[in-house]
């Protein structure tokens, strides 16, 4: 039992750990642009969090930087701007939309297309084809064999 809860413990401490250290903003507004900033970048350490959610010192680093931008009065667009091209658009989840990244926005419509054109073809094309009723007379006849 109390190792168990150590575990726990350990578990929430580590988690505490990932969570932004510095005061927050005296303007709520200003607090709630950077929590949805820092909820939309990548932490290009881990790849799979945000800088939100990771401990890594390159999370708690570009975490300081937003602040810092923000409090000199920056727009969220031009804090984006500093992280792509600082970072790439890797840096973000939601890549803007772009030549570049105009595949990563059509590709999923694309293939919901595709799949929906393929599968109207492929229902066309057995409703299409003959009934065999002497198949299907068969089929009935061997089933009624094999139940009884």
């Amino acid at each position: 039992m109390r190792q168990a809860l150590a575990l726990v413990l350990l578990f929430w401490s580590l988690v505490a750990a990932g969570i932004d250290t510095e005061p927050a903003f005296e303007d709520e507004a200003l607090q709630a642009r950077y929590e949805k900033i820092i909820d939309e970048v990548r932490c290009l350490k881990c790849q799979n969090q945000t800088i939100k959610d990771s401990n890594a010192f390159l999370a708690a680093d570009l975490r300081r930087e937003i602040r810092g931008l923000l409090a000199d009065g920056k727009s969220d667009e031009e804090v984006y701007d500093f992280l792509v091209e600082r970072y790439g658009e890797f840096a973000l989840y939601r890549p803007r939309l772009s030549g570049k990244t105009l595949i990563l926005w059509l590709a999923p419509a694309l293939l919901v297309l595709g799949g929906v054109f393929l599968l109207v073809r492929i229902l066309r094309r057995r409703m299409s084809l003959p009934i065999d009723d002497e198949a299907l007379e068969l089929s009935t006849d061997d089933d009624a064999h094999a139940q009884g």
